[in-house]
C-alpha cells in the first residue's frame, strides 16, 4: 500500500481513483464494508482504490476537551488499511489550520486535484471540512461539476444487540463495559494496545508471577478495569498467550492515580524491559477486586492464569 503525505502532487498521474474519507479509527467492520465497496468499483473501472484519514482524530484538534480515546494508532490504522487491499492511503495532516478548510476547498484540493476522483464512497452520515459543514450532498454538488460520481452508503448495523450500526462509538462503549469479545465482533479483530515494556515495582516477580509492565499512550482507549486473557506479541513476531491485569492494584495501592497495563506471559521466562509490545485483548476473565492478603491474591492469579490458558487455546 502506498502511503501519500504530499497532497501537492499527484500519487498517481493520468489515473483516476475510486475514493473512501474519513478518521477511520479501529478500521471496524463498518469502514471495511465501505473500503471493500471501494475496491470493487476501482476494479470495474480500472481506477486506483484510496482511503484519505488523518494523522490525528479531528476531535483532538477541534473539541481536544472532549475527544475520544483512540482505538487504534497511526500506525496501527495503517497496517490495518494495508490490510484490506487498498491501493493508497493519503495521510492529511490535521491541525489548526485545517480544521479551518472549508468543506468544498478541502474536497476540491484532495479529491478532484490530487487524486482526480472518478467516485467517492463515504457513509451516508459522513461530514466533513470546518464546523463539519460539509455533507454527501456537498460532495455530490462538488462530484457534478467535476465529473465523479458520490455514493452514501447504508451503515453497516449491528447484528447483537441494539438497533444502531457499527460504529467507532459503539465499539469504545462496549470497551467501558469491558466488553473486548463484543469489540472483536464490531472490529472484525482482537483490539490491541501497544507501548513500551517499563520497569515496575517487580512485585508480580515476588509473588511468583512476573509481569511486564507496558506504558500505554494516554489517548489510548483501554477496555475498563479487569482481568483479561489475550496474546502478547513480541517484536520478533513471536506471540505468547497472556493473562493481563488492567488496573489499580488495590490489594497494594488505596488510591492509585492510573491503571497499569500489566501482562504475564504464559510459559515464559525472559527480560522484556524496554521492548515495545503489542497486546490483544481476547477474553475478559473478572473484574479488578481486593484480596485479603498475599495468599489469597496468589491463589487468584493461578486460577486467572489457567483460565487465560484456556480460553485462548495455549
Amino acid at each position: 500500500m502506498l502511503i501519500v503525505t504530499d497532497l501537492s502532487t499527484q500519487p498517481f498521474p493520468g489515473q483516476r481513483s475510486v475514493i473512501s474519507i474519513g478518521a477511520y479509527d479501529g478500521v471496524h467492520l463498518g469502514h471495511q464494508a465501505v473500503i471493500a465497496e471501494v475496491r470493487r468499483r476501482a476494479a470495474e473501472t480500472g481506477a486506483r482504490s484510496v482511503v484519505v484519514t488523518f494523522d490525528r482524530h479531528p476531535a483532538s484538534v477541534v473539541r481536544p476537551e472532549s475527544a475520544p480515546r483512540l482505538l487504534t494508532d497511526l500506525d496501527q490504522k495503517l497496517e490495518l488499511l494495508a490490510a484490506t487491499g487498498v491501493d493508497a492511503t493519503v495521510v492529511v495532516n490535521f491541525d489548526q489550520t485545517q480544521s479551518q478548510e472549508e468543506p468544498m476547498a478541502f474536497a476540491q484540493r484532495v479529491l478532484v486535484d490530487c487524486l482526480c476522483a472518478s467516485q467517492v464512497v463515504v457513509g451516508d452520515d459522513f461530514h466533513f471540512g470546518r464546523n463539519r459543514g460539509g455533507s454527501v450532498a456537498t460532495l455530490r454538488e462538488l462530484g457534478a461539476a467535476n465529473d465523479f460520481e458520490v455514493e452514501g452508503m447504508t451503515l453497516v448495523p449491528r447484528t447483537d444487540g441494539p438497533d444502531e450500526p457499527i460504529s467507532s462509538t459503539a465499539i469504545r462503549r462496549a470497551m467501558a463495559g469491558g466488553q473486548v469479545e463484543l469489540a472483536k465482533r464490531m472490529l472484525g479483530h482482537p483490539f490491541e494496545a501497544r507501548g513500551i515494556v517499563r520497569l515496575g515495582d517487580q512485585r508480580g516477580r515476588l509473588l511468583g508471577f512476573p509481569t511486564a509492565n507496558v506504558e500505554v499512550a494516554t489517548s489510548t482507549c483501554l477496555p475498563a478495569d479487569g482481568v483479561y486473557a489475550g496474546w502478547y506479541f513480541r517484536p520478533d513476531g513471536s506471540r505468547h498467550a497472556c493473562a493481563m491485569n488492567l488496573g489499580r492494584r488495590p490489594t497494594f495501592y488505596e488510591h492509585a492515580e492510573t491503571s497499569l497495563l500489566e501482562a504475564h506471559l504464559i510459559d515464559f521466562a525472559g527480560d522484556l524491559y524496554d521492548e515495545p509490545a503489542r497486546v490483544q485483548f481476547t477474553n475478559f476473565l473478572r473484574s479488578e477486586r481486593k484480596f485479603d492478603g498475599i495468599e489469597a491474591l496468589k491463589g487468584q492469579l493461578k486460577n486467572d492464569i489457567e483460565h487465560a490458558r484456556t480460553v485462548v487455546g495455549a
